[in-house]
């Protein structure tokens, strides 16, 4: 049962890394990339309620750095008490970039 609701918003990294994707893809599948597009959203909107659901970024030590699996991409995002900030989409072969040295140890 959902504890909360928290508003999802998407970085805006992630929102381009998505169009990048979808753009790709489309050149030789217009439907994969559809579905690529719609269960990427699909998932984004499902954390409003269950944002713990996704697993810990195995690269990061921070708890509210979670990731969902989407059609072969990562989807990565940060847990606070009220929102949902999506951070990355990548390709789920690809290691999230290292630990920033300027504070951010996110």
């Amino acid at each position: 049962m959902a504890d909360r609701i928290r508003q999802v918003d998407w970085a805006e990294s992630a929102t381009s890394a998505l169009d990048e994707v979808v753009t790709y893809i489309h050149k030789t599948s217009p439907q994969n990339a559809r579905l690529i597009l719609t269960d990427a959203l699909a998932a984004a909107a499902s954390l409003m309620q269950f944002a713990e659901r996704g697993r810990l970024v195995p690269e990061r030590i921070n708890p509210e750095t979670r990731e969902l699996l989407v059609r072969g991409f990562r989807l990565m995002y940060k847990v606070t008490e009220t929102r949902v900030t999506v951070v990355a989409f990548i390709r789920s072969r690809r290691a999230y970039p290292p630990v920033r040295t300027d504070g951010d140890a996110s």
